[in-house]
């Protein structure tokens, strides 16, 4: 498909030359992160697939360039009130350590039931922490009125051209790092990342193709673009992008310059943050492993492309972090459960184990049901959690089961 182009007619509230300012202001305080080819995702996917390391900038994220950009663009007199931000994610660390950093107050309003590691590392950045309100509306509210009580700067996470201006640095970056990069694949939650990526991607005499990427559940930005309304709801592994409401600014750089937006389902975000770890053994968070989930969601889309997609972060929790890579592993079949009917009697629980012996498929837990069963009372259910070396090996056990005159059922994942 052809590629928009920069408008002649309408100049966007952030240009190249803002990008290119951005990036001599914040150098040398952020990370110029690694981008790198990945063979294997390449082969996976069928296109020459480069990754952004985003995730090993300090706070782990991207959103330090767009707000230590706007930070050094404040006079000393609002330098000296401090700035506040409603944020339970990224943007409230990476402000919160480059207000730390600069000597410059920071407050920021998150949710009363933001999780506790969330308020902890923000306040070990060095900002004062107020919890407020049961959703991020409220407090995105309550950051506003003192705002104006207390006169501190509001810095937004995205609709704001300096932020913007900023985050485009790391598209610039990939680009001068390899520039036969002909598409970015670019994570989009409020719009500020994709905004200053296609900024960066349709200048200088570029034609390079923008494709956003937003989770099925939080469809925001294809809404705006395409005059839909799916609703924007659930839990979504990429919460990190599950904005209900993108900006101003930013809806209309989108609407401009990106060629497209993909809707990826949580299936392909697991399945990206596990790839990502055990090819290219980086922790991402569901957002920052979109572009990775676009590429296996729609192969034909990007196969033959030189594809740049930014890692943009890699805060996720470790104990979430645990349930996607075992339900990545149960998904290719390592790992299983299966519910087995057996006789109440002597040795019957011997003789299922025995055939698992044979077969070489180690159990890992085992859990009789007697009780709460429609079964009658002479018979149970066992249900067995066991681990093979793939699904091949994983039907050859079910089929020597059932051969054995056993009833078993694989316990199938959503």
């Amino acid at each position: 498909m052809a590629t928009k182009a920069v408008p002649a007619a309408t100049p966007l509230s952030v240009s190249i030359d803002d990008v290119r300012a951005a990036q001599a202001r914040i150098s040398g305080s952020i990370v110029r992160t690694p981008t790198l080819i990945s063979k294997t995702l390449s082969k996976l996917t069928g296109a020459t697939v480069y990754l952004k390391f985003e995730n090993l900038q300090f706070t782990a994220a991207y959103k330090e360039r767009g707000a230590l950009n706007t930070l050094l663009q404040l006079d000393e007199a609002a330098r000296a009130k401090g700035v506040i931000a409603a944020s339970a994610g990224n943007h409230a660390q990476g402000l919160a350590y480059h207000a730390t950093r600069l000597g410059i107050p920071s407050t920021i309003v998150m949710p009363v039931n933001t999780p506790i590691v969330k308020v902890t590392q923000t306040e070990g950045h060095g900002a004062t922490v107020i919890l407020h309100g049961e959703t991020f509306d409220a407090a995105y509210a309550h950051s506003r009125t003192l705002e104006a009580e207390r006169g501190f700067t509001f810095i937004h996470p995205f609709d704001d051209a300096r932020v913007i201006a900023g985050q485009g640095t790391a598209a610039l970056e990939m680009l001068e790092d390899v520039p036969e990069i002909d598409m970015l694949v670019v994570p989009i939650g409020g719009g500020g990342l994709i905004s200053g990526s296609s900024v960066v991607a349709k200048s200088e005499g570029r034609s390079v193709e923008v494709v956003g990427v937003q989770a099925e559940l939080f469809p925001s930005m294809y809404n705006r673009i395409h005059h839909t309304e799916m609703p924007c709801a659930g839990d979504t592994l990429a919460e990190g992008i599950a904005v209900k409401e993108p900006g101003g600014i930013t809806a209309g750089i989108v609407e401009a310059l990106v060629d497209d937006i993909v809707l990826v389902g949580e299936r392909r975000l697991e399945e990206s943050v596990s790839l990502l770890l055990q090819i290219e053994k980086t922790v991402v968070e569901g957002a920052g492993a979109a572009g990775l989930a676009a590429l296996l969601s729609e192969p034909e889309r990007f196969k033959g492309r030189t594809v740049g997609t930014i890692l943009c972060g890699g805060n996720i929790d470790t104990r979430l972090l645990a349930n996607v890579l075992l339900r990545d592993l149960a998904r290719s079949g390592r790992l299983a459960r299966l519910s087995v009917r057996l006789q109440d009697r002597p040795g019957a629980l011997f003789n299922v184990a025995k055939i698992f012996q044979e077969q070489g498929v180690n159990i890992l837990e085992l859990y009789h049901q007697r009780i709460f069963t429609t079964l009658p009372a002479k018979g149970l259910t066992l249900d067995v959690e066991c681990e093979t070396r793939d699904r091949n090996h994983l039907d050859r056990l079910i089929t020597a089961l059932r051969r054995a005159q056993y009833e078993v059922k694989q316990i199938e994942l959503a």
